[in-house]
């Protein structure tokens, strides 16, 4: 196994580059009328990946605590801004339920790992590990998160009928939501369930790909990879299970009474924005 990896030169990034003119002559051909947008998305990517590399580099040199923390909280805040936007409905306190559920989850899970999996790492917040792997949390938390948010609010309004019967018949408010919150839980956990169903046989991860490319013997390589996928479902299972409770004890309360209005007056609202 080699111990080298391949340092690509400018020109062979280019190359690869140039496979997204494949792309464009297909939106030409088409009349998709994406040629603009392939290329907008073509330079951010260029850009960003550019960025993020001197920022990395900057901080892996520091490898100081404060600014790994920064680095880490200024991820989890635009991966919260995305859960947000992505809402396809509000009401009120959404937002806070997004920061709990994302913060929690995903720097719960970080610090078990590094305190525990990754013990022999020092400092224990290297950040050549805890950011790369706080990312591949959050990313895949993120769309966890946003399914089950957006199952849930949409589930309150278009069966409120159906759980307002059955607190007329005596149920309390768990057991009128229980089928409710069951579903958009499981909705939540489909992507990486489907992830770790197919890991191996139809995908190689990101992060097992890399090291193989980097010279990483193929067995260190999968040891790496199952301790991500167990990292990451356990993250985005504990991150879906908190909005939609979290959302749950927002539309409800102790009296067992349900206050639909405030997801649909928040959905009106923006559909006038």
């Amino acid at each position: 196994m080699s111990d080298a990896y391949l340092n690509l030169a400018p020109w062979q990034v280019a190359s690869a580059a140039a496979l997204v003119l494949i792309n464009g002559t297909v939106s030409v051909r088409l009349q998709l009328g994406l040629e603009k947008t392939l290329v907008i998305a073509s330079l951010r990517t260029v850009a960003q990946l550019l960025l993020v590399g001197l920022v990395l580099h900057w901080v892996f040199e520091l490898n100081q605590l404060a600014a790994v923390i920064g680095i880490m909280a200024l991820m989890t805040c635009i991966a919260v801004g995305t859960a947000w936007q992505r809402a396809s409905r509000r009401h009120p306190g959404m937002l806070l339920n997004i920061v709990l559920s994302i913060w929690g989850s995903s720097w719960l899970i970080l610090a078990f790992t590094m305190t525990v999996v990754f013990r022999d790492t020092t400092p224990w917040y290297d950040p050549q590990y805890a950011i790369p792997l706080l990312g591949m949390i959050l990313g895949n938390t993120l769309n966890g998160i946003t399914l089950g948010l957006n199952t849930a609010v949409d589930a309150y309004d278009d069966r409120r009928q159906e759980v307002e019967t059955l607190l007329a018949l005596g149920a309390t408010r768990w057991e009128a939501a229980r089928r409710l919150t069951q579903q958009s839980v499981r909705v939540g956990m489909i992507p990486i369930i489907n992830s770790m169903m197919i890991v191996g046989l139809v995908s190689l991860p990101g992060m097992m790909t890399g090291q193989l490319l980097s010279g990483v013997e193929p067995l260190a390589a999968v040891r790496y990879q199952i301790v991500i996928m167990f990292v990451i479902a356990s993250a985005t299972s504990l991150g879906v299970v908190s909005v939609v409770v979290l959302t749950f004890l927002r539309v409800s309360n102790a009296h067992h009474q349900f206050d639909f209005e405030r997801i649909r007056a928040a959905a009106r609202s923006d559909e006038r924005r």
